[in-house]
């Protein structure tokens, strides 16, 4: 078989040759080596500078990956610094709440003494007359035993008004308790549970969140609650407090309404419309009248409000927040309020008994009923020395009127001084004597007649009470230790009439 011949046709090839372009020479030569390596050399380049390029992004991916793991740490790091400032800002709204709620149980524990101590001395008060009274019953029927009528009749009369007497001390209300076993106090936690409720965690600019804690309206009020911190500042504004889109704005205190009448100041005040939540109430705070902390004097719905019983010659710093259910509202501006210098007052008609005729603008007083009834002055004092005169305008059949101070609530339907809550120096017109708790002191010659004038002197300083009977002091010192509020007072039936 004839051998396989191989063609020698000499090869076509078509060369890539740098440097030529579209119109470039076509090699049509056989093997054209040199060609060939120029080729090589240009493809290894390109294969070089792409090399290169990956080379360096790797070299970035070892780079981003030990950074990653880095940013794991860093987050493991700024995680646990997180959740300590979380915890530390939440134990510190855990310890203000604490100290409130110490400072709340204190306050729940002085009512319940307060009330203790009055059923105590109720009870003593009380047990004391129930003594004498069983006392004379027994001393009455022994002398009912008695079969000499002359003898009988020589003590009779007195026994009947002694007897008469004693069942006088028996008032309506003698029996019955003075204060009552529950406590007229309320804790309404609404706002400041849906405060906690509402805590949240708020973004920052940079992306990085918090909790807002110390800025928080909760933070401040429980902040405020625990250390009574107060402003003193005369129509100035009082620190911000964060509001929310729902909680009341601060109220205006309108100035043309606020005013000082004696020892008594009335302030008003008014809103902007309510935005979302309607405004469930109004708290007023003053201070002590000496730049000392602020207390509450008013809770409610009213917005206009009369503070009695202050100090005279004092400056009082007033202001007043706005509250609904979702939070307590900013401060007003501070209003300052000076009560009177001097004292003046008449006789009040608002808590008088209803046998008490006033007449003179209330500048005199005279009685209805051949009983004793009492009548309050329209002032009060809790500091400072006061003195004061009555005059006896009319004086029949000698009775024997009182004078002195007494609490707001003291009873009025029987002479003053015969219950816990008044001091007197009841007098006719050959003697008198001191009376508080119906225990008679201190036995005076002198009387009262006709143009008369009886003085009382309140010394809170020193705490006394004295008397006076025509400019001259009557009797020794009343009564000391007193504390407290007191207002002056005089009981009187039919058969006089005095004027202040």
């Amino acid at each position: 078989m004839p051998p396989k011949s191989h063609s020698t046709s000499p090869s076509l090839i078509l060369c890539r040759c740098g440097g030529f372009g579209q119109s470039g020479v076509k090699c049509l030569a056989q093997g054209h080596n040199d060609s060939s390596h120029q080729w090589e050399s240009v493809e290894k380049c390109q294969l070089s500078q792409a090399l290169n390029g990956v080379s360096d992004k790797a070299k970035d991916a070892k780079e981003f990956l030990v950074q990653l793991k880095n940013l794991l740490q860093q987050i493991q790091e700024s995680g646990v610094e997180f959740e300590a400032c979380v915890v530390a800002q939440c134990d510190s709204l855990i310890e203000a709440l604490t100290r409130q709620k110490a400072k709340l149980l204190t306050k729940v524990t002085k009512e319940k003494e307060n009330k203790q101590k009055v059923v105590r001395d109720q009870i003593t008060h009380c047990t004391m007359r129930l003594r004498q009274t069983t006392g004379m019953m027994e001393y009455c029927l022994e002398v009912l035993k008695e079969n000499d009528p002359t003898g009988f009749l020589q003590i009779s009369d007195a026994l009947i008004k002694r007897v008469s007497s004693s069942q006088d001390q028996w008032v309506k209300g003698a029996l019955e308790p003075k204060v009552a076993p529950e406590f007229d106090l309320n804790l309404n936690t609404d706002a400041l549970l849906q405060s906690i409720l509402q805590l949240d965690f708020c973004q920052s600019k940079a992306g990085v969140a918090f909790v807002d804690v110390q800025d928080g309206a909760l933070f401040k009020q429980l902040q405020a609650a625990d250390s009574g911190e107060t402003e003193q500042m005369d129509q100035t504004e009082s620190p911000e407090v964060e509001t929310g889109p729902s909680v009341p704005a601060a109220p205006l205190l309108q100035l043309e309404k606020c005013c000082t009448r004696n020892n008594s100041a009335t302030l008003a005040w008014r809103v902007a419309a309510a935005v979302g939540n309607p405004i469930e109430g109004y708290i007023l705070e003053l201070d002590d009248g000496s730049g000392g902390q602020y207390r509450e004097v008013y809770v409610g719905k009213e917005t206009v409000c009369t503070v009695d019983g202050l100090h005279f010659n004092s400056s009082y710093n007033a202001r007043v927040k706005a509250y609904n259910a979702i939070g307590v509202g900013a401060y007003s501006k501070t209003v300052v309020l000076k009560t009177s210098d001097v004292a003046w007052f008449t006789f009040d008609p608002t808590s008088a008994h209803r046998d008490i005729v006033l007449t003179n603008e209330n500048q005199t007083v005279s009685c209805s009923s051949y009983d004793d009834r009492v009548v309050l002055g329209t002032a009060a004092f809790s500091k400072g020395v006061h003195y004061w005169e009555v005059t006896i305008d009319r004086y029949d059949n000698h009775p024997d009127p009182a004078f002195g101070v007494a609490r707001i609530n003291a009873t009025k339907d029987m002479m003053l001084g015969k219950d816990d809550k008044a001091w007197a120096m009841y007098v006719d017109n050959n003697r008198s004597w001191f009376m508080h708790n119906n225990s008679h002191t201190n036995r005076a010659e002198g009387g009262i007649s006709k143009g008369a004038t009886v003085g009382v002197l309140l010394d809170l300083v020193k705490r006394t009470l004295t008397f006076y009977i025509n400019k001259e002091q009557h009797g020794p010192t009343a009564f000391e230790n007193l504390e407290g509020v007191f207002v002056p007072a005089v009981s009187l039936n039919r058969n006089v009439q005095v004027r202040d």
